[in-house]
């Protein structure tokens, strides 16, 4: 990925987060956290990685990010200084699931060891 692109991803993440924190009044949307941005080469889609406070809301949490992408990206338009706002896709984030996963089998072997 090139520079440009990382500079860009890195600015759409910390709007969207501070937009997402500060502005938005949806409170299925309140608690979210975004983990990564990845921007497509030619910038027309932006995937952001999202993970969610309460794992038991994440499907309205995600349902609800994507009925505001619209609103998203005219605010990200009035922030970011370049042509064309990428398309947001919002997308769950398995990988601290995942980390949690490792955690505890790691655990579990050293519990065995003793």
């Amino acid at each position: 990925m090139s520079v440009k692109i990382e500079r860009i991803a890195d600015q759409i993440q910390k709007e969207l987060s501070y937009i997402l924190q500060l502005e938005v009044r949806d409170d299925d949307i309140k608690f979210v956290t975004i983990t990564d941005v990845h921007v497509t080469s030619d910038l027309s889609f932006a995937k952001v990685y999202v993970t969610v406070l309460n794992d038991d809301k994440k499907e309205v949490t995600l349902k609800a990010l994507k009925d505001a992408a619209g609103f998203l990206r005219k605010e990200l338009a009035g922030r970011i200084d370049i042509r064309h706002i990428p398309e947001l896709q919002f997308v769950y984030d398995e990988s601290i699931d995942y980390g949690k996963k490792i955690e505890q089998i790691i655990e579990t072997l050293h519990e065995e060891d003793k």
